[in-house]
């Protein structure tokens, strides 16, 4: 893969590599939700987060915790279907290129001599 050796695939435009990997991954592991031919209770939700995942990707660099949120939602949702674990695995894996969202520093003590640094 070209990010296990830091570089950046080429797109064609300027568009985030994150991004694209991210797109990439949701649409396949759509095609094989639609190949699914068993019907199961959180089909529906799914689709539905899936769906939301692919317009984030559409529209540009997409917010960390609304990805993980509906991360969440989709591996609740196709719970241990042997048959999507790797497209799963491929939307996590996109997502976790995102990384955490920055936290705030803890506040800074009086007493520290460093200023909490």
């Amino acid at each position: 893969m070209l990010r296990s050796l830091g570089q950046r695939p080429v797109t064609g435009s300027d568009e985030d590599p994150r991004v694209a990997e991210l797109r990439t991954a949701v649409s396949r592991l759509r095609r094989e939700l639609a190949a699914v031919p068993a019907d199961f209770p959180d089909r529906a939700i799914a689709e539905d987060e899936l769906a939301a995942l692919a317009a984030m990707a559409a529209g540009g660099l997409p917010e960390t915790p609304r990805l993980r949120g509906s991360l969440l939602l989709i591996a609740g949702a196709i719970g241990s279907m042997s048959a999507l674990a790797r497209g799963l695995s491929e939307v996590c894996d996109a997502v976790d290129l995102f990384g955490e969202p920055p936290r705030d520093r803890a506040p800074r003590r009086r007493d520290d001599p460093d200023g909490g640094a």
